[in-house]
């Protein structure tokens, strides 16, 4: 009897160091301890884009629409922005997330920045859609800043969530999950070297994007001028505002 008490002590032991081991590993990782999925939200930290972007967006949207009306409008809960970093992050740590970004943000000195939109691109929604963009130039500046997005937002991401860490579910559960995977895989496969600035400005068939990747692109110069942390809705779209700073010089 001894001797099977003594048993079972050790194997309580062993499962607690296991899973001591496997949390600090989880946490060493993304920084933050592991929340429900119901507790995280899809977020983008994002730089909002000027005038003259705005316009070439706007113009490129009306397109795609009349094209394929199914897709999104650039409006309130799509806003036209570059995205630095979509992450999941616990809905209790968005506080401290904002302060310390905040505090990197106003030393950057975004409104300096130039950046050179160059070309058309699209990423694949599903078998028959993607979403288009408008490219920029990765420039030193930006990567740069997209590197101390990410430093800052590290303690705070998180590996993964469920569909209702967006504003929105999309409308069938393979695009969930499908968008889900790509957020968790954003550092490291959509950035340094992998980082494609880039305006979303719609939603196309595959058919019909292929063709616009082949027309003459006239490349135009932009600035940001401002940043803000956004809820994700479907699509990656910039959803709903959580938090903008000013950042004027």
């Amino acid at each position: 009897m001894k001797t099977n008490y003594s048993a079972n002590l050790l194997a309580v032991a062993l499962l607690a160091a296991v899973t001591f081991t496997t949390a600090a590993i989880a946490r060493a990782q993304y920084g933050a301890t592991t929340a429900r999925p119901s507790d995280v939200m899809a977020i983008d930290i994002l730089l909002e884009p000027d005038a003259t972007m705005l316009q070439h967006a706007a113009a490129n949207n009306a397109r795609l629409r009349q094209v394929y009306p199914e897709g999104f409008a650039l409006d309130a809960t799509h806003t036209p922005h570059i995205t630095m970093l979509q992450c999941f992050v616990r809905t209790a740590d968005l506080d401290k997330l904002y302060a310390t970004e905040e505090k990197m943000f106003v030393g950057a000195n975004i409104n300096a920045m130039k950046l050179e939109a160059f070309k058309y691109y699209y990423a694949p929604a599903d078998a028959t859609t993607g979403v288009a963009g408008i490219c920029a130039k990765p420039s030193p500046g930006i990567l740069k800043l997209q590197a101390d997005v990410i430093v800052t937002a590290k303690p705070f991401m998180q590996k993964t969530a469920s569909a209702s860490a967006f504003t929105a579910p999309h409308q069938d559960p393979a695009t969930d999950a499908a968008f889900i995977k790509y957020i968790s895989t954003v550092v490291p496969k959509m950035s340094g070297e992998h980082f494609n600035p880039h305006v979303s400005i719609g939603v196309a068939t595959k058919d019909y994007l292929d063709k616009m990747l082949t027309e003459t692109f006239e490349s135009f110069t932009f600035s940001p001028v401002g940043a803000a942390v956004y809820q994700l809705g479907p699509y990656g779209t910039a959803a709903k505002q959580l938090k903008k700073w000013n950042l004027n010089p």
